[in-house]
């Protein structure tokens, strides 16, 4: 009887155990729900778009293979003209490809797109695309950069990574740095070069790397240098159009980073907005600033989800420590996907507001391609982005003031067209003024007159 008492005893310890824990399986499974349940409808949606992104896997990336090795030096409008004819070789060959083909959708990062430009990359798809074949290039990068589009947008993105700016013209110097650069794994930017590089450079142009002692190493001229993985080289030009001799060309990743008219525009309505509307123009970098900072943690914690979600073994709801990492994430999740949609809402007011002064930004960035062409007379009529934007930084200060936006604007768009032309006439040589102009002592009444 006491044997049989005994082991009805043990049965209802054992029964109350998994009484126990089931109670417990079912509060975490509550919690798995709740926390995962919001999720299903995006993640089957994301399962059928990766499902079609690995049927069209061999034809993307054959595109975008051909787009990086060969593409990087051509204008926006020729570079698409050839990859429409490497999209028509892929049908004709039967390959499977995205229905429109992006280099952007196909390669692009949106949380590290997002980074970029809020680095002062231009917010255009050629500037874009620049910067994700940069990125996924084999070879450095050699920036056409006549504006300083590129090199300003390096010096933002490797600022916090002890960035070392260098010229050929320093003689030796530049070689030291470049050495303690790789030994340490700092970025360096090669800037203002001409149409040849220093044949010193040919070792790091083409990584030629050997094993030393079990450390990766490189030789430069007479020194055996080591070489860190985290070491970064950003070569720019300012000339428009350079002629790279082939052995060039092959060494290095070109890329035409000459700015487009929409990025162009994007970029000096900037500098309107924050002229005519500093609360507005002040109010968005902050919300651009916060809303790059809440998608990287988005992503880091829909990574850390299926980290957890992956690494489970067995019954995951046996598994505390998963259940927990999985809720709280969820939690901090739901908090910032919060404050991102108030942050997206408040800057798409802005943007309306902003919509107001986009004629004059259009306006602008017309006038600066304008300008530009003229390089096809004489290649002496080159005029600098810096210098346009203080010229237009002066019209906005000078300009009639006006009740309205549309006539505030049209105040703008007389002074800086009235401005810009006696500032452009100052410069042209004798040998291009028609007969009968005076181009030194010009008058200017509006807009009409440039035309």
């Amino acid at each position: 009887m006491e044997s049989e008492l005994k082991g009805q005893q043990r049965k209802k310890e054992q029964l109350e155990a998994d009484i126990e824990l089931c109670s417990i399986k079912l509060e975490r499974a509550e919690k798995l729900i709740s926390g995962l349940g919001g999720e299903k409808t995006r993640w089957e949606a994301t399962e059928s778009e990766l499902a079609k992104a690995q049927e069209d896997l061999t034809g993307d990336m054959l595109i975008s293979a051909g787009i990086i090795a060969y593409l990087g030096a051509f204008t926006a409008s020729f570079r698409q003209q050839l990859v429409d004819s490497f999209v028509h070789i892929c049908d004709k060959a039967g390959l499977a490809h995205s229905a429109r083909y992006s280099l952007t959708s196909v390669l692009g990062e949106p949380v590290t797109m997002h980074s970029w430009l809020l680095g002062g990359l231009p917010n255009d798809n050629f500037s874009i695309d620049n910067a994700i074949i940069m990125a996924n290039g084999r070879r450095w990068p050699l920036f056409i950069d006549p504006q300083g589009q590129a090199n300003k947008w390096i010096k933002a993105l490797e600022k916090n990574n002890r960035l070392q700016v260098i010229k050929l013209s320093e003689g030796g110097e530049f070689m030291r740095v470049l050495e303690n650069a790789m030994q340490f794994g700092s970025p360096v930017l090669l800037e203002g070069i001409g149409s040849e590089l220093d044949p010193a450079l040919e070792p790091l142009l083409l990584k030629q790397l050997f094993k030393s002692g079990g450390a990766t190493c490189i030789r430069l001229g007479d020194t055996t240098v080591e070489y860190s993985a985290e070491f970064r080289f950003y070569i720019t030009t300012k000339l428009r159009n350079p002629h790279y001799l082939p052995e060039v060309a092959v060494k290095v990743n070109l890329l035409n980073f000459m700015i487009t008219p929409a990025g162009l525009a994007d970029q000096l309505l900037g500098v309107v907005m924050a002229a005519e509307r500093p609360d507005l123009e002040e109010q968005k970098a902050a919300l651009v600033v916060a809303g790059a900072e809440n998608k990287h943690q988005l992503k880091g914690i829909e990574d850390k989800i299926l980290e957890v979600l992956s690494n489970s073994t067995g019954n995951i709801l046996e598994d505390e420590s998963a259940i927990s990492v999985i809720t709280e994430a969820k939690r901090l999740g739901n908090e910032i996907a919060g404050k991102q949609r108030v942050g997206e809402a408040t800057e798409a007011a802005i943007d309306e507001a902003r919509v107001a002064y986009a004629p004059c930004g259009d306006y602008l960035s017309t006038l600066f391609f304008c300008i530009s062409d003229l390089a096809s007379i004489d290649p002496m009529y080159q005029y600098s982005l810096p210098w346009f934007t203080k010229l237009v930084l002066a019209s906005l200060a000078q300009a009639a003031k006006a009740d309205t936006v549309s006539q505030r604007l049209a105040a703008i768009h007389s002074h800086f067209t009235a401005s810009l032309y006696k500032n452009v006439c100052r410069c042209v040589a004798a040998s291009n003024i028609p007969r009968g102009w005076k181009a030194a002592t010009c008058t200017c009444q509006g807009p009409a007159m440039l035309l």
